[in-house]
């Protein structure tokens, strides 16, 4: 895994029947234990953290019990920050510095808010429920490419993780199961 990143996209997609606030996905670095953090809060906004900066996404669909494709993006040459909610995107707003690079060996949580590197973990703030496709990549996705992604269609899985080839440790209580689709009709 690269570690300098200029852009970063994290698309995934989560099942919850959980009001409280979690967190779902946290890349932490020596410098910053909260390089790439999307948050959800109990009133149904989105956070998206880059280097400790916060953004905060209101208005966006929040619905329990059905599956909801997330994606959280921050591009360098802008410094602007943006979330999509199946398919739909927030505002862009201003988030970490335009020009900076996140950088240093990343660790990855799923699921869990990293309070130090790789560690300290509040369990008020894990998300209990079901996540899977979680793609992220060093670029910026265009609108249609997520478009592919929420659609579930061909599309270009991450160049940094890909869910397909993740290699990954399992800690404290979790199900590994296949993904339940509907059935034809």
């Amino acid at each position: 895994m690269g570690e300098n990143y200029s852009s970063v996209i994290v698309c995934l997609r989560y099942f919850t029947d959980f009001k409280r606030a979690f967190s779902i996905f946290s890349m932490a670095t020596p410098t910053s234990t909260n390089d790439f953090l999307l948050f959800k809060e109990s009133n149904g906004d989105m956070e998206l953290h880059v280097r400790q900066v916060g953004s905060t996404f209101t208005g966006l669909p929040s619905e329990q019990n059905m599956w909801m494709s997330l994606c959280g993006s921050w591009d360098s040459v802008t410094g602007l920050s943006q979330v999509w909610i199946n398919g739909k995107p927030s505002a862009r707003k201003m988030g970490y510095t335009a020009g900076s690079v996140l950088n240093g060996k990343p660790i990855i949580i799923l699921a869990q808010d990293q309070d130090s590197y790789g560690g300290k973990f509040d369990k008020r703030q894990a998300f209990i429920s079901q996540l899977t496709d979680v793609h992220m990549w060093n670029y910026v996705l265009s609108p249609c490419e997520i478009q592919h992604f929420t659609s579930d269609l061909n599309f270009t899985p991450g160049n940094v993780l890909n869910w397909r080839y993740l290699e990954y440790t399992i800690d404290g209580h979790v199900v590994l199961e296949n993904k339940q689709t509907p059935c034809q009709e």
